[in-house]
């Protein structure tokens, strides 16, 4: 390997670590390389970089961060979560379940984790103390459901894999959805039994009447139906995944129009987070093009492949290996920066051991959200920990037993593939 690389990648890792901005750590290490390499032409950063964010796929970014802006504004999330009430009522920790299950149905309209947490932080944790859950468990399940939504399509992360290795965004969306269910169930039932064990009690333990099940529900349905639609009309051939964004904003200014709560001031709010949002997310795109470039230049993932095949004896070492050194990244590097950066080398590497790509995806987006909850520097956990005031050592304690959770979660995601194929299989 060319030193001026390898001091290009040991710049970007410190940077990271020093927490300075994604896209800035990856435009450095890019610059160094440049800086370094005289016979290389420089004008190549620059067209690199550009290239990088034009990317019609890409387009799908702004498109249903938007979407999931305007459906905060239109009154969505309170509809769905008076469903979710209904439904986990006379459920053990009813709040808790409420808090999950909401998380998973507004995944499929918001796709981002850290705005659906930061949201629940606010909304719900608050009744949640008053109901007589502790401040920690409160700010734990908020973070451990949020780990749901990136799973859920339109999750972003869905779409920034799919673009950077080359695979369908829409067979992402669909496999989405089995680990998606699986990881909702496994935390529903998991919190089912820890609150039965500590107390937490149903918000209801009369029986509800049907009709008003159908009164909670029937506000609910519309808004669930994008998700469907959006993954019907993609697998149908009516629309492809990034015209799909824009049906998702159609829909969802429909969804304010008919409930008649998003006023123009909230159109207005809305297009400019959705601008700040997408802005931050198309930098490190941008970025990580050019990076990814140099280490192509340099044939490092044919090499780092090479080394991997050649080391490890099978595909399942492979997984396990994949599995620590994801968890491990994840509990210092964001999410999407980590997928960006290590996913170039990586998905050629399971490639070579013949592991299906949308299988390995959802093995590596899924380990990226238990770093995301996990210390030192988890962002789920600092961004509901944050809003709750909740320290972070009580945050610690109280999310152990999620841990033993997540390892389970992972390890049957890993080596049972047809909870992230058999969907695929079945519709493509």
């Amino acid at each position: 390997m060319n030193n001026i690389v390898i001091v290009a990648c040991i710049l970007l890792l410190v940077m990271l670590f020093f927490k300075v901005p994604v896209y800035i750590s990856v435009l450095a290490a890019s610059a160094v390389y440049f800086l370094g390499n005289p016979t290389t032409n420089a004008m190549i950063f620059a067209q690199q970089t550009l290239s990088g964010a034009q990317g019609l796929s890409l387009l799908a970014i702004p498109f249903f961060v938007m979407a999931g802006v305007f459906m905060n504004y239109t009154g969505v999330t309170r509809r769905i979560m008076d469903c979710c009430s209904v439904l986990t009522a006379r459920m053990p920790g009813g709040l808790a379940q409420v808090n999950i299950l909401l998380s998973t149905l507004m995944g499929g309209l918001s796709g981002s984790s850290l705005a659906d947490a930061a949201m629940e932080a606010k909304m719900l944790v608050p009744p949640m103390e008053a109901h007589g859950f502790s401040k920690a468990f409160s700010t734990v399940i908020t973070a451990a459901s949020g780990m749901v939504v990136p799973l859920i399509p339109p999750g972003t992360g869905l779409i920034i894999y799919a673009c950077i290795n080359n695979i369908s965004v829409g067979k992402l969306f669909v496999a989405g959805i089995g680990p998606g269910i699986f990881l909702t169930v496994t935390l529903m039932i998991f919190t089912h039994f820890l609150s039965k064990k500590r107390g937490y009690k149903p918000t209801r333990t009369t029986p509800i009447p049907a009709s008003e099940k159908f009164q909670a529900i029937k506000p609910a349905i519309l808004p669930m139906l994008l998700p469907i639609i959006i993954i019907g009309g993609v697998r149908i051939g009516i629309f492809t995944a990034t015209e799909a964004g824009t049906v998702a904003i159609v829909y969802a200014l429909a969804l304010g129009l008919g409930y008649r709560e998003m006023k123009l001031g909230d159109f207005v709010k809305g297009c400019k987070e959705t601008v700040t949002t997408t802005s931050s997310i198309m930098l490190i795109v941008a970025a990580a093009s050019c990076f990814s470039w140099v280490l192509t230049k340099e044939q490092i993932p044919q090499t780092f492949a090479n080394w991997m095949t050649n080391t490890i004896s099978n595909k399942y070492v492979f997984l396990l290996v994949v599995n620590i050194f994801l968890i491990i990244v994840g509990m210092f590097v964001e999410g999407n920066a980590s997928m960006i950066v290590l996913g170039p080398l990586l998905h050629p590497v399971a490639m070579a051991f013949n592991i299906d790509p949308v299988h390995f995806a959802m093995v590596y987006i899924f380990n990226c959200t238990i770093g995301a909850f996990t210390p030192p520097m988890g962002t789920l956990m600092f961004v509901t920990c944050g809003i709750t005031k909740c320290p972070t050592k009580d945050f610690i304690k109280e999310a152990m037993p999620f841990y033993l959770l997540f390892l389970f979660d992972i390890i049957l995601l890993t080596y049972f593939p047809p909870l992230s194929t058999f969907l695929v299989d079945l519709i493509y």
